[in-house]
This record gives structure tokens, C-alpha cells and sequence, in this order.
């Protein structure tokens, strides 16, 4: 069958808008097409492809498990699954692990526990949750009405009450929310939808505190910061503050799709068997892929290595704006970065986009006013340097017409 971006149009749901050529193979950071066209990959399928394309040792473990065992029910247990949760543990502050398919599922479990154990130990009316506007936690439902975007909950009807949402880095508008009805605060510890946006150490530091003095849980969703995004196996890590729940998905898998969420022994008491699961949650093709991933990330070269690319992409962003003039800020930490537009470009995040893919380059946008960056974890130096060197032709084109 030969297959046609236009094909997408006629079978497929509308609720994507791809891009008009269609990838066929990657290899690192590079990607070819049907018509054979070679790209490069700052985009990591949105902080997802911790390693690049098809990563040898990836492969050899799918493979590997492959002719092994696929999947089993939860009835069973399996061993890659418990393997890599004993590394997910041993390396973080959590005791229990949970699995499931994505960044939403782990956010929809993260939130039916806290939900559960402020029932468990304060009684019923302990069920505030409060996050953070123009935050991002997944298109479940519930995760979509705790994400604070209205533009992604809107119009489905009435929606999960006892969720409330505060600013960002704004900790005297949190403390106004937060009374002993609040059962948990959930937050990215960078924003990335919303815009890449670091919090001070102050806000996460007050956060914590305010958790702690109403007997609340924080939550962090790491699904996109997760696993060395930012030069820390966690970004947590870098804050000098533990949450009481975790989730990670994206770049978990190094493009197998799994979640989970991490959580302390106690709190983990609060799921017993019944209460929560997951058909494909724990499935052994995407353990083992995750857990060969996880032993390569969780390594001083690669986490430090992170930290000396994101200055090769900020020494050259600053390049590209000492000629153009088009970039407000570079905002973010490690691999991922965002390079915010300035007023006379604001709403145009989407045009330099374009013209990247023009440039056989792919990059993301965070919003209308910020160009991400999420590249592979071991993207090479001379890709780094290729692919701005295109990104600066598309902001020429974009700056000229």
C-alpha cells in the first residue's frame, strides 16, 4: 500500500494537524523520509527519545525480551517489571512503583491516590487539589482539569471538582488556596507546555513547607523533566526538595510507551489490590526496553553530558540572536530549553517552526510564543551545531519574509 500525508486526512481523526512529510527511518538524531530528504531531530518526539532513533542497545533488548515474553495480566508478575522498579527505587526517594502506559495514566494514578489516602487518614473532606495555571499533567479527564489550561478542558461537559489552580512561582497566591482541606498540590518542577518555566528555589522550597503544614501530599510530575532532561536522573534532584509522589513517562521508555509513579511505602497503602490498575501497565516488552534505558541514562557521562550540550545550544541561540534580535530569553535547564520570543514575534512560535521543518530541521513550540527543544540525551555535538545552523536559516526566513 503506498501510504500518503493525505491518506492521514481521509482515516485518521482530526485532532492532529502532522506536518506534510512522513518519516519513515531515524538513526540518532537524524531522520529520512519517504523521499529519502535527511532531517535533524531537536525534538525527541517531545522529550521522549532519550537516546535517538533505534539506539542499539534498545534494540537489542526488545529483541531480547521479545522472544521471551510479551505480556501477561496483572495476575502475574514478571521480572523485568520488578527489576526495573528495584533501579527506579534504589536511585530516588520512593519505595513503591507503579506502572502504566503514559505520563497521563501515571498523573490520573498519582491523583486517585492522593484523593485515597486523605480519605484514608483525615476523612472525606480533605480533596482539594490544587496545581498551577498554564500547567500540563495529561488529557485524561481529570488530568486535563488539574492541568491549568482551559483551552484542553473546555467542552466536555462538567468536570472533576475540588480542583483549584494558583500562578506559578506566585507562593503568597498558594498559601491564599491551601487550607486543611487540601489533600495534594501537583506541579511541574519546570513547566513545559505552559512554557518552560523554571520556579525559584524558594517557590519549591515553600511549596514543600505548605505540603508539609496542611498535611498535604506534593506531587511532582516529572513525565517531561524526567530521566536526565535536565542533567539530573530526576529534576527534583537538582531542587533540593522531595515530593511524596512522582511520575516519569516520556523518555522512560526511550520511545516504548510506558509510565509510572513513585511513591513512599506508606502512602502506597493507600492502593490496596482493587483500587487501581492497568491492563498493559508493568508489560515486559516495555520494562525491559525501559530498564536498558534507565542503565544508560543513570550514569554520571550522560547526566553530565546534558549539562555541557545545553550550553552548546545556549552559546548558539545567542548567536542566532545577536544577528536577529528575536529571542526575549532562552529559558529551561538541560535538553529542555525554550527560546522565548520577543513582543514584535509573540504569536509566532508556530512560523519558525515551519520554516525549520523547511530546513529539514524539527523542533517543537511551547505555547505561541516559545520554540522547544528536546533532543535526544546523546545527541552528538556536530548535530547540535548542524541543526542550529538550520534553525538559524529558518529564523532568517521568518525575520525577512
Amino acid at each position: 500500500m503506498q501510504v500518503t500525508r493525505e491518506m492521514f486526512n481521509d482515516v485518521m481523526v482530526p485532532n492532529y494537524n502532522p506536518a506534510a512529510f512522513i518519516p519513515v527511518k531515524g538513526q540518532g538524531s537524524r531522520v529520512w523520509d519517504q523521499k529519502g530528504d535527511e532531517y535533524i531531530d531537536l525534538a525527541g518526539g517531545i522529550a521522549v527519545n532519550a537516546l535517538g532513533h533505534c539506539h542499539p542497545e534498545l534494540v537489542a533488548a526488545l529483541k531480547e525480551q521479545g522472544e521471551k515474553l510479551w505480556h501477561l495480566s496483572n495476575v502475574f508478575t514478571n521480572e523485568p517489571a520488578i527489576r526495573l522498579a528495584k533501579k527506579l527505587t534504589d536511585a530516588t526517594f520512593a519505595d513503591r512503583v507503579y506502572f502504566a502506559n503514559s505520563g497521563a495514566e501515571s498523573n490520573e494514578a498519582a491523583l486517585k491516590l492522593a484523593r485515597r489516602y486523605a480519605l484514608d487518614h483525615f476523612g472525606e473532606n480533605k480533596d482539594q487539589i490544587i496545581s498551577f495555571k498554564q500547567g500540563f499533567h495529561g488529557r485524561t479527564f481529570f488530568t486535563v482539569t488539574v492541568g491549568g489550561q482551559t483551552a484542553y478542558s473546555d467542552g466536555f461537559g462538567p468536570k472533576p471538582g475540588a480542583v483549584d489552580h494558583a500562578e506559578y512561582n506566585d507562593l503568597e497566591g498558594l498559601k491564599a488556596i491551601m487550607s486543611d482541606r487540601t489533600c495534594a498540590v501537583m506541579m511541574e518542577p519546570l513547566q513545559g507546555e505552559g512554557g518552560i518555566i523554571s520556579p525559584t528555589p524558594e517557590f519549591v522550597k515553600g511549596v514543600r513547607e505548605l505540603c508539609d503544614q496542611y498535611n498535604a501530599l506534593l506531587i511532582f510530575d516529572e513525565v517531561q523533566s524526567g530521566i536526565g532532561r535536565t542533567g539530573e536522573l530526576y529534576a527534583y534532584m537538582g531542587l533540593g526538595v522531595a515530593p511524596d509522589i512522582l511520575s516519569t513517562a516520556k523518555a522512560l521508555g526511550g520511545g516504548f510507551p510506558i509510565g509510572a509513579m513513585l511513591t513512599t511505602a506508606k502512602i502506597a497503602e493507600s492502593l490496596k489490590p482493587g483500587t487501581h490498575g492497568s491492563t498493559y501497565g508493568g508489560n515486559p516488552l516495555a520494562c525491559a526496553v525501559a530498564e536498558r534505558c534507565f542503565d544508560i541514562v543513570n550514569t554520571k557521562e550522560v547526566l553530565d553530558g546534558v549539562k555541557h550540550k545545553e550550553q552548546l545550544f545556549r552559546d548558539g541561540l545567542a548567536a542566532i540572536n545577536e544577528k536577529y534580535n528575536v529571542f526575549e530569553e532562552v529559558r529551561g535547564k538541560g535538553l529542555l530549553l525554550g527560546a522565548a520570543l520577543k513582543e514584535e514575534y509573540k504569536g509566532r512560535a508556530r512560523d519558525f517552526l515551519v520554516a525549520a521543518t523547511e530546513q529539514k530541521l524539527m523542533c517543537l513550540v511551547a505555547g505561541a510564543n516559545v520554540v522547544r527543544f528536546a533532543p535526544s540525551l546523546v545527541v552528538t555535538d556536530e548535530d547540535i551545531k548542524e541543526g542550529l545552523a538550520r534553525f538559524e536559516r529558518a529564523v532568517e526566513k521568518v525575520v525577512n519574509g
